[in-house]
């Protein structure tokens, strides 16, 4: 199948605009996505450090209120503010990430990071991380999206919010020294499951039990703190040689450098290609995934060490990624940030919204859709199928919010039978064509293209 710039606009971006061109090739999209990444600057995150100065000041407080024996008015206001600024910040991200995807013109790059920050999920535990998963992203994820994947998962299994979600911090080698002060600190497997089973060779890889078992006395030793971010322990290592896949790494001193030495070998590895190859195509272009497509992009995963630029450029070449029709259901977030998109909303008229608009008009439909953002049920992400978006529940949600966002812009709102063509070019059904053209008003009219089943699909 050809090109198609509408399908590469609405499956591969963030959806169709009525001023910003759609794609005009799979080159230019690389072309774009090797380039400078402009929303980042136009619409900022804060990273993981940024938390910090928070952080230090409540454990000022939470050890001033142990060594008084009570919180004081003062310090209570204290914290009460600090709170106040985390919910903000947290609502500050979902305006900006939003506002990218309404803005930009590189719409491939912003859906990549929401593929990657679902392939490495990790959700807040409380504290500092409960609602800032977004710097965890913006830190360990955005920048890394172009260049190669043995690096990005260094950064991420190595990331505090990774260490967090998933214990790490408590795990320590058998035979390590600290295991042999304190009885009751020992190894946990958690991490060293999930980077083989969801973030590398996959739930079919050629691991075991035991790999798990050796990969986790590897793992032994990373923690993060406040100070630090991310630090290893070496009285937590396991001491000796553990083997994984066949391959043996460590000696008698446990050191960091083990750790980088075997995920760079998990991110090279042929399962690891063909899972995550499998998974970028699940994705984006269908749950049912053509198998040439598959194995075309993990034999590229292999010839280049894991460039993930050469691997998408094998998947936007591909027959199958302009093949009709347009199956996948759009998930919440694709769903507001590309019904947002079709009426032209500006980003910084979403990024203004103040805390209270940010719940009632995005946050708030989004858990109603479905999709509580950043909290999802598990390590494993967000669901690819359609069955689970398109419940009764949920359709009527987001029809009740496109309902809304066509009265909030009644001012500003296209003839229907124009909209049609702007929200979905050439893919528009007869009956979405009919409906627009009988619509008695451009509210209702908006309402019902946003609403039908052409415009939930991607």
């Amino acid at each position: 199948m050809a090109f198609d710039p509408t399908i590469a606009a609405i499956r591969f971006g963030s959806g169709l605009h009525p001023q910003l061109p759609a794609p005009k090739s799979a080159g230019a999209m690389l072309k774009l996505l090797r380039g400078p990444d402009v929303m980042a600057k136009a619409f900022p995150i804060p990273v993981y450090g940024d938390l910090m100065p928070e952080a230090h000041r409540l454990r000022e407080l939470a050890r001033a209120r142990k060594k008084l024996g009570k919180r004081t008015p003062k310090m209570e206001a204290e914290v009460k503010l600090i709170r106040a600024n985390d919910r903000e910040r947290n609502a500050m991200m979902l305006r900006h990430l939003i506002a990218r995807n309404l803005d930009t013109e590189d719409g491939f790059r912003e859906r990549l990071l929401r593929f990657w920050a679902d392939h490495f999920t990790v959700k807040g535990r409380g504290g500092i991380t409960r609602n800032n998963v977004g710097t965890y992203v913006e830190d360990a994820l955005r920048g890394r999206i172009t260049g190669r994947f043995g690096d990005m998962l260094k950064a991420v299994v190595t990331h505090p919010m990774m260490l967090v979600f998933l214990d790490q911090p408590r795990s320590v080698g058998p035979n390590s020294f600290i295991a042999g002060r304190t009885p009751r600190r020992g190894l946990n497997e958690n991490l060293a499951r999930e980077v083989l089973e969801l973030h590398t060779l996959g739930v079919g890889g050629r691991y075991t039990q035991k790999d798990v078992r050796e990969l986790a006395e590897v793992f032994a030793g990373m923690s993060q703190n406040i100070d630090k971010g991310f630090n290893y322990m070496t009285r937590g290592g396991e001491p000796g040689a553990e083997v994984v896949l066949g391959r043996s790494y460590g000696g008698e001193d446990p050191k960091v450098e083990d750790i980088y030495a075997v995920l760079h070998d998990l991110a090279l590895h042929p399962d690891t290609a063909r899972h995550v190859s499998r998974k970028l195509v699940v994705h984006f272009v269908s749950d049912t995934p053509d198998a040439g497509m598959v194995e075309e992009m993990a034999a590229e995963w292999q010839r280049t060490d894991g460039d993930l630029m050469a691997v998408y450029s094998v998947m936007l070449n591909h027959p199958a990624a302009f093949a009709g029709p347009l199956t996948k259901a759009k998930q919440p977030i694709d769903f507001v940030c590309s019904a947002l998109r079709a009426l032209g909303v500006p980003g910084a008229e979403v990024a203004a919204l103040n805390l209270g608009r940010t719940r009632r008009n995005l946050a708030g439909p989004m858990i109603l859709m479905g999709q509580h953002w950043e909290h999802p049920v598990g390590p494993d992400g967000w669901p690819e199928d359609e069955a689970h978006w398109i419940t009764p529940q949920g359709l009527a949600a987001r029809i009740s919010w496109a309902m809304r966002l066509a009265s909030d812009q009644r001012k500003t709102l296209p003839d229907p039978r124009d909209f049609v063509g702007q929200a979905l070019g050439d893919l528009a059904s007869e009956p979405v064509h009919f409906a627009a053209k009988a619509a008695e008003t451009r509210m209702e009219g908006i309402g019902v293209i946003l609403s039908s089943p052409d415009f939930q699909k991607r």
